[in-house]
């Protein structure tokens, strides 16, 4: 210590007590006022951690994508498992008689029968077996469009190996393949799939997808059949069933009984071509909300009720193309088409005999030659094509 120096400091007020004010330890006390950690020492002050965002962020991604693919793999198990059922009930002698699709379904055309029967399991009935709705889909995945063209069940063909018959009588002569080359004959189209559905079973699958939405054309009082009633006073006071207009959510048991109506008592020009279109507007709508993202997210639960009505040569994965090709379809764009007769008697029973206007008519299904509606004065079986939905407009009085 230098001469004259003193190792304390005066003040105004005097002398500062304490330990003696050095240099270093003055430094280290202001950097501590200024929350900065000292050199070889510890900070005495708390540390404010701040949330780290961005790694919470990045766990939730993961576990979002881990979920994702869980429930992907559990609905698609379910719904390969459903469809490997469906496969196991088709006879082989099915697989045979189809020709062999050409590339996927995704890029390619591809030609589907459909064949249903109506639901009706009455004592009266239940040995039928009779295809009571006969449909051939087509779809265009490049110019995404689809097409469906109707084939009345009393239109009078011939069987191969039986004779001439009402075309719906083929299923129970000779089952699906018979069916399969009736309508080859017929058309002179080869299908490349085919699928057979139950209509009664289609109540399950509407229900388990959350119903339908159908635009009713026209009023409708149906004729008296399935009757709501428990005792026969009511049932013989009851009218029929009654759609009003306009758009309506249906349920499955709804949807059925709408698609079962052989007669509209409001609209005599209604026959039985007018229930197939019912039945195709029924069946367009169930496959546009089977392909729907509320399915896809319910399809662990669902799938297995999904595919109980149906009986096909598809895969799951052909499946999956098919509704993909559905789900970019334009239903506005859609064809309908259906085959068309004169009506007669014949061996005490009515049926329709096939006109030249048929050959029209699967020539605008391929898209060889424009739509075209049934021609004016044909009456109410007169065979044409419309685009969009069939509803009323291939009906002429």
């Amino acid at each position: 210590m230098a001469e004259g120096e003193k190792p304390y400091r005066l003040y105004r007020g005097g002398r500062s007590k304490g330990k003696v004010p050095l240099a270093g330890r003055s430094a280290q006390q202001h950097g501590a006022a200024k929350g900065e950690r000292p050199k070889g020492g510890r900070s005495t002050s708390p540390r404010t951690r701040r949330p780290r965002w961005g790694l919470r962020i990045g766990l939730a991604v993961v576990l979002l994508v881990t979920l994702t693919i869980v429930w992907l793999v559990a609905g698609y198990l379910t719904f390969r498992s459903g469809v490997e059922d469906a496969n196991g009930r088709l006879p082989q002698n099915v697989r045979a008689a189809l020709v062999p699709q050409d590339g996927l379904l995704t890029s390619e055309p591809t030609l589907i029968l459909l064949l249903g029967t109506d639901g009706d399991r009455t004592e009266a009935r239940s040995d039928a077996r009779r295809s009571d709705s006969i449909l051939l889909v087509r779809t265009d995945p490049k110019r995404h469009r689809m097409a469906f063209l109707s084939i009345p069940r009393d239109l009078r063909v011939d069987i191969p190996g039986y004779g001439s018959y009402k075309i719906n009588a083929a299923f129970q002569l000779g089952g699906p393949s018979l069916a399969l080359r009736t309508v080859r004959a017929l058309t002179g189209l080869r299908a490349n799939h085919i699928a057979m559905v139950d209509f009664d079973d289609f109540r399950t699958v509407i229900d388990a997808i959350g119903g339908i939405e159908i635009t009713v054309p026209k009023p409708i009082l149906s004729n008296r059949f399935d009757c709501p009633f428990a005792t026969q006073r009511r049932c013989e006071r009851w009218q029929g069933w009654r759609f009003e207009p306009g758009e309506q959510h249906m349920d499955g048991r709804r949807a059925l009984i709408y698609s079962r109506i052989r007669e509209n008592r409001l609209n005599p020009a209604e026959n039985d071509l007018t229930r197939g279109e019912r039945q195709q507007e029924v069946v367009q709508a169930m496959t546009g909300k089977l392909v729907s993202p509320g399915t896809f997210v319910r399809l662990p639960f669902v799938g297995d009720d999904l595919l109980r009505p149906l009986t096909t040569d598809l895969s799951a994965s052909e499946l999956i193309q098919l509704g993909w090709v559905r789900f970019r379809a334009n239903s506005s764009r859609a064809l309908h088409c259906r085959l068309g007769g004169e009506p007669q008697l014949v061996g005490g029973q009515s049926v329709l005999i096939a006109t030249e206007e048929n050959g029209a008519v699967l020539s605008m299904f391929t898209g060889r030659s424009a739509p075209q509606p049934p021609p004016p004065g044909s009456g109410p079986f007169g065979a044409g094509c419309v685009i969009g939905s069939p509803g009323a407009r291939l009906v002429q009085r």
